[in-house]
């Protein structure tokens, strides 16, 4: 089954979509959620894209390599705006480590 085989990738685009979605609540809960709306974009972008790569992976879709090839992109986009807050937030910087992770795994296989 495809799914066995990309066991290690479901994982991460699992918990990069679980950090998204933790770094999205938090970006919102900010005394300034302007600063902080391209994060809240992507943020939400990339929980969706990793949702959908291990939807994807589950159901064996053809398209798998496509597809991480866009996981990866928004991935690293996520990860890259992240990056930017990671000194003043805790939150940020524990979603761009995992949106790097999750990029890199997804051009493995792309």
């Amino acid at each position: 089954m495809t799914h066995e085989k990309y066991a290690e990738l479901l994982r991460i685009v699992h918990d990069c979509a679980a950090a998204c979605n933790h770094c999205f609540v938090a970006c919102l809960n900010e005394e300034d959620v302007n600063m902080m709306s391209g994060c809240i974009r992507l943020d939400r972008e990339c929980a969706d894209v990793c949702a959908f790569m291990e939807q994807a992976i589950s159901r064996n879709s053809p398209f798998i390599s496509q597809m991480a090839a866009l996981c990866a992109e928004i991935c690293e986009a996520c990860g890259n705006e992240c990056s930017t807050h990671a000194d003043h937030h805790d939150h940020c910087r524990r979603c761009a480590e995992a949106c790097f992770k999750c990029a890199e795994a997804c051009k493995r296989i792309a």
